[in-house]
């Protein structure tokens, strides 16, 4: 009875091309920072907006740093390429299910 209900439970997971999986992968592994950077660029905006220069430059320093992180940066890269991939993927189930992460991902951010 275990075994099925466990089935059952991941059987959505096993149903996702291993591109989807792998995009799905990356996506919650990065959702930190596009959290930290959607959170900046918003602090960005109201600094431009208010004219604090100083608050911009620091808020853009942060916003660089952690565009320079290798490990974000590889793992970006390796979107970009499953990408073009997961977009024209045959299997009914990956745009959907990766569609619900990503909103999923937003309000947990906010």
């Amino acid at each position: 009875m275990k075994i099925l209900a466990l089935m059952v439970f991941l059987s959505p997971a096993f149903a996702l091309s291993p591109a989807a999986r792998e995009f799905m992968s990356i996506t919650k592994e990065l959702e930190p920072v596009q959290c930290e950077k959607r959170q900046l660029r918003r602090e960005l905006a109201r600094a431009e907006i208010e004219q604090r220069e100083q608050d911009v430059n620091k808020l853009r320093a942060k916003f660089a740093l952690l565009d320079k992180d290798k490990k974000v940066l590889k793992l970006e890269r390796r979107l970009a390429e499953l990408q073009p991939q997961v977009s024209r993927s045959s299997d009914p189930d990956d745009l959907p299910a990766i569609s619900l992460q990503q909103r999923e991902a937003f309000y947990r951010c906010d």
